[in-house]
């Protein structure tokens, strides 16, 4: 037998024989017999090569050699190790600890990500999260394959053979215009027309998974937007509006609904919405907290954001539409 081969209850024996000073109260610590004890302590001390208990007899206690006492270190640091995994694995399985990373993307850091994270921590406050954001879907989509984050939110709507989707709701686009300009008093009062966008000064994002859902959508109106700002911070993207370079189209999520600066009007008619969605390598075990995280997320969307609804066809609107002046 090598060093190799030595297995948890013989670094356990050593320790409760140093720890008790005699086989029979190692015994007694361990619950096994003094003759399995010694059996323990002889194969340990084959494998190290050297004697690791001094045996004075009689009523005199046992004490440990030099070899014993370093070979005692390594033990109970290996134990110590043992008895932190187990209480770790006792937290994970119980959903009270560990380790949970999340993925996401701008919007929903802003807006949803702070009051889930509040309500995971008031159930687990020893849990250890991490959050990674990304602009793009592929992106995230790597990083829960490969593992780097345990559950990510994603934009749709959309279909992936390698996810576990969860539909959380949908997330209306909305245009956001200069408070007191033309723009904002376009249309009705909680409506803007959609054709008006067609040929005007927009601010926009830099090509990315949002801003392509939002120009898929208007082309689908016949309008192809002309944008003479863009920036992926929403809220540069919101400054530029309240400043008069023109309308936006965002995601409401995206919006800050108390800056008096903008006035927000929903779409007529509107894009179709992005799905907010929660995903998970199909397949993968998930964990309790994983699975904790999920229902929270779930019932704050329920208020948070409007139902799942099939996307709908409509015909286009002329790209010739009249626009508006400049705000």
């Amino acid at each position: 037998m090598a060093l190799d081969d030595v297995s948890i209850r013989h670094l356990a024996a050593l320790r409760a024989v140093a720890d008790e000073g005699s086989f029979i109260g190692a015994a007694d610590a361990l619950g096994f017999s003094q003759a399995a004890i010694s059996q323990q302590v002889a194969s340990l001390e084959k494998a190290a090569g050297m004697r690791l208990f001094d045996r004075p007899g009689g009523p005199r206690s046992v004490s440990l050699t030099p070899a014993g006492r370093l070979l005692l270190g390594h033990a109970q640091a290996i134990l110590d190790r043992i008895a932190l995994a187990s209480h770790e694995l006792a937290d994970l399985e119980s959903g009270t600890g560990g380790r949970l990373v999340i993925g996401t993307y701008q919007s929903v850091s802003v807006q949803l990500l702070p009051e889930l994270v509040s309500d995971l921590r008031a159930l687990a406050d020893n849990v250890d999260i991490y959050l990674v954001e990304r602009d793009h879907n592929d992106q995230l989509i790597a990083d829960l394959l490969d593992g780097a984050v345990d559950i990510t939110f994603l934009a749709g709507p959309m279909e992936d053979s390698r996810l576990d989707l969860v539909e959380l709701g949908t997330d209306p686009f909305v245009a956001v215009l200069p408070a007191g300009s033309d723009y904002a008093r376009m249309g009705k009062s909680r409506t803007f027309p959609t054709a008006a966008l067609a040929g005007i000064p927009m601010v926009g994002q830099h090509p990315c998974d949002c801003q392509d859902t939002i120009d898929n959508g208007l082309r689908s109106c016949g309008i192809r937007g002309r944008y003479v700002f863009r920036s992926n911070d929403n809220g540069a993207v919101q400054g530029m509006v309240r400043a008069g370079m023109g309308p936006a189209v965002m995601p409401l999520l995206a919006v800050d609904t108390n800056d008096d600066g903008v006035v927000i009007k929903e779409l007529d008619p509107p894009l179709d919405p992005r799905t907010i969605i929660l995903a998970t390598r199909k397949g993968a075990t998930v964990s309790r907290m994983t699975r904790e995280f999920i229902s929270i997320t779930r019932a704050a969307c329920r208020t948070r954001l409007g139902r799942p609804a099939p996307r709908r066809r409509r015909s286009a609107v002329p790209a010739t539409a009249r626009p508006v002046g400049r705000a």
